[in-house]
């Protein structure tokens, strides 16, 4: 009963933001679709096509994972050239996923204890190379050891298998050039978001960005926001459906995690950028916003 009430509650929050922000009705896609609990995850790994893959670094892994999970760390599926972070190349994917086991055909579960950004970037690679059948396990290892998965230090032995990369979907990709020509010229229903923390944003950041952090998408325990609570927390800064939303960070890892939370909420006009920060900051013909009062810092330290 106390579900139920609380689900009513939330749907008729939302609806009232949809009334303050004057947002009427647009096109959405199917909503929570792409992060699933530990117990579905369960169920899914007993299917002969499902492979259970841990997104945190090699050392970490070393420690401890989910029993059977394959280890495909960040450093896997990125280059460092000319900046830190970036997608790699479609045979490196194709090497990786083929040596953990999975192929064209299979369900690719992955998970992290990183606030969900390893395991986001890697859904969003398999995503861009037109591997649709990947889904993220809200919440990480320790979801997954209450749903009853031994967690272990073995190391699966894994057969390996045939993956080809689909073409690259520029759909969800946009360039430094892209995004110079809507900073000067900014399109109508088009959003920029720096994903990155609001003291970093205040360090300096792209012009007409607002400032919406990752871990807004997260509860304290690392688990995704459920869709109706992300449906809000981005209507209260008026982005709907219809709006182009274009998101990054420091190395668009935080980036890749507000992605998959936008798009299990049913939007699809989404954008990555994925030189992001450094790759902004690398060009010195390239404006830089700092808000008032705050001192620019091109060297910031932050996650990523």
């Amino acid at each position: 009963m106390r579900k139920a009430i609380l689900a009513l509650m939330s749907v008729l929050l939302t609806l009232s933001v949809l009334f303050l922000t004057g947002c009427g009705p647009a096109p959405a896609g199917e909503k929570g679709t792409e992060i699933i609990d530990a117990e579905t995850a369960v169920q899914l790994l007993a299917g002969e096509s499902a492979v259970l893959v841990d997104a945190n670094n090699g050392v970490t892994y070393k420690k401890r994972h989910a029993e059977g999970a394959v280890s495909i760390p960040r450093t896997a599926i990125v280059i460092n050239e000319p900046v830190p972070n970036l997608l790699a190349p479609a045979n490196q994917i194709e090497d990786v996923m083929g040596a953990a086991g999975i192929g064209n055909d299979t369900l690719v579960l992955v998970y992290d204890d990183n606030k969900n950004m390893d395991a986001a970037r890697l859904w969003f690679t398999l995503k861009v190379y037109g591997h649709d059948n990947v889904k993220v396990i809200s919440g990480g290892l320790n979801t997954l050891a209450a749903a009853g998965v031994e967690v272990v230090k073995t190391v699966p032995s894994v057969a390996s298998a045939s993956f080809k990369a689909g073409v690259l979907n520029q759909d969800m990709l946009i360039s430094s050039k892209d995004v110079r020509s809507n900073v000067e010229n900014p399109p109508a229903d088009y959003v920029l978001i720096d994903t990155r923390s609001i003291e970093e944003y205040n360090e300096g950041t792209i012009p007409g960005s607002v400032c919406l952090d990752f871990n807004g998408n997260n509860f304290s325990d690392a688990a995704f926001r459920p869709v109706n609570q992300i449906r809000i927390r981005y209507l209260e800064k008026k982005i709907d459906y219809n709006d182009e939303v274009v998101m990054y960070c420091k190395t668009s890892i935080r980036g890749a995690q507000t992605y998959l939370a936008l798009f299990n909420a049913g939007y699809r006009n989404l954008k990555l950028y994925d030189g992001a920060w450094v790759a902004w900051t690398a060009n010195p013909m390239n404006p830089v916003y700092v808000p008032e009062g705050a001192a620019l810092n091109l060297n910031a330290a932050d996650q990523s």
